[in-house]
C-alpha cells in the first residue's frame, strides 16, 4: 500500500498512455472513441497534477473530439438513414469479393461457412455510405427463411447493421418470405430488439 501511495501518479500516467496506445489498436470505431476519450481524462488528471497545462488544454480538446463523435456514433446506431440495404444476387462479383476480403473474419464466428451460390437464395448487402459494413444470406424453403449468414466488419461490430435487413421486412416479403430462422447457436445479440423470438437454440421473426 505504502508503494502504490508513492507512486500512484505514475502509475495514473503510464496506464492513462498505455489506454491511449490500446484505443488506437481497436478495429471497432466506437470502442477507439470510447477508450481514447477516458484515457484522456486520465491523462488530464495526470498532467493537471503536474502542472503541464498545455497537455491538459490538449486532452480536454480531445475528450469533446472523442463525445461528439461517440454521441454521433451512438445516434446512427438504429437510424435507417445512416444505412441502406442492397439486395445483390448470390453469384455477385462484389458479394463474392467481400467474402473473401473478410473471409478469415467470417470463420471465426461461422466454422464451416462456405458460401455456395446454389444454395443461397437471397443475399443483402448493408452499406454505410460506400462502405459495406454487413452481409446478410438467406436460404429460403417455402415462406421461411434460413438464415446462413449475419455478419458485420470489425469497424461496426459495436452496432448492428443486419437490423436493417429485418426491419425492412417489406424487402423480404416481396418474396413471399413470412418467416426467418436463425441458425441453431448463432449469437443473437441484438435478435430480441428487432422482434425475434427466442425458439430452443435458433431466434424466429415473424413478418
Amino acid at each position: 500500500m505504502t508503494w502504490l501511495a508513492d507512486h500512484w501518479l505514475d502509475i495514473l500516467g503510464w496506464g492513462g498512455s498505455a489506454l491511449l496506445v490500446y484505443s488506437l489498436l481497436q478495429a471497432s470505431v466506437l470502442r477507439l472513441r470510447v477508450l481514447n476519450a477516458i484515457a484522456c481524462v486520465l491523462l488530464i488528471v495526470f498532467n493537471a497534477m503536474l502542472a503541464v497545462w498545455p497537455m491538459v488544454g490538449m486532452n480536454t480538446v480531445l475528450v469533446a473530439i472523442n463525445a461528439w463523435f461517440i454521441v454521433q456514433l451512438i445516434r446512427a446506431r438504429h437510424d435507417e438513414s445512416a444505412f441502406e440495404v442492397l439486395e445483390v444476387g448470390p453469384a455477385d462479383e462484389y458479394l463474392r469479393h467481400t467474402l473473401r476480403v473478410h473471409g478469415a473474419d467470417i470463420l471465426r464466428f461461422n466454422p464451416g461457412f462456405v458460401h455456395d451460390p446454389a444454395t443461397t437464395d437471397h443475399a443483402f448487402l448493408v452499406q454505410k455510405g460506400d462502405e459495406t459494413v454487413g452481409v446478410v444470406l438467406l436460404r429460403t424453403t417455402g415462406d421461411t427463411a434460413d438464415v446462413l449468414l449475419d455478419y458485420v466488419t470489425p469497424r461496426y461490430r459495436d452496432f448492428s447493421p443486419g437490423e436493417f435487413v429485418w426491419r425492412r421486412s417489406g424487402m423480404l416479403t416481396e418474396h413471399g418470405i413470412r418467416r426467418v430462422v436463425t441458425r441453431p447457436g448463432m449469437v443473437g445479440a441484438y435478435y430480441d430488439r428487432v422482434g425475434f423470438r427466442r425458439e430452443g437454440d435458433s431466434y424466429t421473426l415473424g413478418l
